[in-house]
């Protein structure tokens, strides 16, 4: 059997520990986890765990070297959005000049690359939006995620494929960030007020499906563009109501 060297980096965060569950369970991959952290933050799995800084050049020619992975799965990634307009350097460095050295990298090796991207890329004022909607960002994080894209399609080969996806949920061990329903469960559950809008509409997305959605493009070795979300269009205010009825809050 043909393995898929499977290089995954961001593995402690919420969509890499999901990937890094699924993939190493699957007897077609090799995978290779890694963060920055010096040990995994998820239960060990059948794969190796690496520490792996992206935005060090060094680091990340010698993970290519020892593991020559034929997948590189992006998912390193900073995504809070206020600490992207607070900390633009650091932003720049892992969302997009890192980018560019991996796309870099995989297309000097003949890896193909996943790029996981977000729907900040648009405005916000004309969605759902479709793979063919021009990008339009108007905040810091959005523009740090569409020039890592950018990288990965300027890097000259097509071996790539581009996965935009919508308000990720999920629980993971050990995570640095919460996400907006682990934060919506912990406000109610105290009792305190939630402070949201009711006229912003996204189709929130749970992180085992998008891992899986994923998969499914290493699996056929597709590529380009994809959206991969939730299926329910709903405001933010719909979703804390949703999240208080499933969890008797």
């Amino acid at each position: 059997m043909l393995f898929n060297r499977v290089l995954i980096t961001g593995a402690n965060g919420l969509l890499g520990q999901s990937l890094v569950r699924r993939m190493s369970r699957n007897r077609e991959y090799d995978v290779l986890a890694t963060a920055r952290d010096d040990s995994p933050r998820f239960e060990a799995a059948s794969c190796g765990y690496a520490p792996l800084d992206v935005t060090q050049p060094d680091e990340v020619e010698a993970i290519f070297q020892d593991f020559t992975p034929s997948v590189v799965i992006n998912c390193a990634a900073m995504s809070d959005v206020a600490a992207c307009d607070e900390h633009r350097n650091e932003a720049w460095a892992v969302n997009a000049r890192a980018v560019k050295r991996l796309a870099k990298h995989c297309r000097d090796t003949g890896a193909r690359l996943v790029q996981v991207s977000s729907d900040f890329v648009f405005n916000g004022k004309r969605g759902p939006y479709d793979e063919d909607a021009r990008p339009d960002p108007v905040n810091y994080y959005g523009r740090t995620k569409l020039a890592g894209e950018n990288a990965v399609r300027e890097a000259g080969r097509s071996n790539w494929a581009i996965v935009r996806t919508v308000l990720l949920y999920g629980t993971g061990r050990d995570l640095s960030r919460s996400n907006v329903v682990l934060w919506m469960i912990d406000q109610l559950s105290k009792g305190e007020p939630l402070h949201i809008v009711d006229d912003q509409h996204r189709t929130p997305t749970h992180v085992d499906d998008l891992a899986i959605g994923i998969e499914r493009l290493v699996h056929h070795e597709e590529t380009g563009i994809y959206h991969l979300s939730g299926p329910d269009l709903v405001s933010i205010y719909e979703l804390a109501g949703t999240v208080a009825e499933v969890f008797g809050l």
